[in-house]
């Protein structure tokens, strides 16, 4: 599953991109700054989904994020598994950032 989006800075200066949105997982962290530490929680199934990795440990997600500059934006992804068909909502979490709910359809 593939979540898509856009990091927005609506502040009137350059914003860091925190580095704790990469997560804490040490074959995470080793390939630079991404969205490797979203995750997804199914409530109702009681299971959390993490961003999924490619053979040599690289987050599937946005890399190289380090700052946007006043009124900028940029576009970006997660890959993760795929619930069940049957889960209709899960909660998005990014470090530093409000969780989200998502309705799967």
């Amino acid at each position: 599953m593939t979540i898509k989006g856009r990091l927005s800075n609506e502040s009137g200066s350059a914003s860091a991109i925190p580095a704790s949105i990469s997560g804490n997982e040490t074959e995470v962290v080793k390939h630079g700054t991404s969205l490797g530490g979203a995750t997804l929680v199914d409530s109702l199934g009681k299971k959390r989904y993490y961003v999924l990795r490619d053979t040599d440990g690289r987050p599937l997600t946005t890399t190289n994020l380090d700052s946007l500059g006043p009124g900028k934006s940029t576009a970006v992804f997660m890959q993760f598994p795929a619930p069940p068909a049957s889960t209709t909502e899960v909660s998005f979490q990014l470090p530093t950032f409000e969780p989200a709910t998502l309705k799967l359809s």
